[in-house]
């Protein structure tokens, strides 16, 4: 989850899903709220711990923020020197996602589809909105970690995309990269309140309205494709410092094997993404089995 949250254009929140540990996170996230820390207060921590299911959270948020460490640098180069590989791993991924995704519905009334075409629509609308300026406002941070973390925990809504339309994606990278512990607090804080609002509202959904809710997920993940294509024609750019900063792209097909050196090498990074999705769904299936 934390290599693909790094990734603009792809959700954790798909690999949550995938991975078979989706509902799980969203028990868990929305039972962070008051009467947690009623439980904390009247029971004791061991109590609370239980009540949060803070072994998960733990084990899985460590995760995450290591593989966001680790990462980062290295996302970064990949974005910035193999993007066309880069691309393929992950539009493979996020294909294989809508197939799994789909397996997921259970007796589907004709009119739900609406939800699907609602989702595309909301995604290609999302992708199609201008970059902001960079950021660095610490209320404005906040208010990106409160908005994007939102956006990683759905499937098919980049977190790290929506920090880029808001023009925070940079300067909270190169937090990251430089240990600014001010502002990651601040996002982290950001983070932690967008999460314990949205995944309440999130795990209502998909209590009373579960086919209209994978739907809408199925729309979101379709529309994104379009976000992660990875042959790309560059049609505005701004240099900011030493860096140019892409403001609008268009799609445009590969060549023939000939005259696109990476085309084969990118088929095969896009497969192995495609097939990875699967590969973590018989992971999942086996686990539930032996718990």
């Amino acid at each position: 989850m934390g290599a693909a949250d790094v990734v603009p254009g792809v959700s954790g929140g798909t690999i949550a899903f995938v991975s078979g540990i989706y509902q799980e996170l969203l028990d868990s996230i929305s039972k962070l709220h008051v009467k947690a820390f009623s439980v904390l207060k009247n029971q004791g921590l061991s109590s609370f711990w239980s009540y949060i299911n803070g072994s998960f959270l733990a084990s899985l948020f460590a995760g995450i923020v290591c593989s966001v460490i680790s990462l980062a640098k290295g996302i970064s180069w990949l974005l910035e020197e193999q993007p066309i590989l880069l691309w393929s791993f992950f539009f493979g991924l996020v294909l294989a996602s809508v197939v799994y995704l789909a397996k997921e519905l259970k007796k589907v009334d004709w009119w739900q589809y609406i939800w699907a075409v609602i989702g595309i629509t909301l995604a290609l609308y999302i992708s199609s909105l201008g970059v902001s300026e960079n950021s660095q406002s610490l209320w404005y941070l906040f208010l990106s970690g409160a908005v994007a973390i939102c956006a990683m925990i759905l499937p098919g809504i980049s977190g790290a995309f929506i920090l880029v339309l808001m023009g925070s994606y940079e300067t909270i990278l190169q937090a990251v990269h430089q240990r600014d512990l001010t502002i990651i607090c601040i996002v982290g804080a950001g983070a932690i309140t967008g999460l314990s609002i949205f995944s309440r509202v999130l795990k209502w959904t998909f209590k009373y309205f579960k086919n209209q809710t994978l739907l809408l997920l199925i729309g979101f993940v379709m529309g994104s494709l379009s976000t992660i294509w990875p042959w790309k024609e560059v049609l505005n750019s701004v240099q900011i410092g030493d860096k140019e900063i892409v403001l609008a792209t268009k799609n445009v097909l590969p060549g023939n094997f000939s005259s696109e050196p990476q085309l084969l090498l990118a088929v095969t990074f896009g497969l192995v993404g495609f097939l990875l999705i699967f590969v973590l769904e018989r992971a999942a299936t086996y686990k539930a089995k032996q718990s």
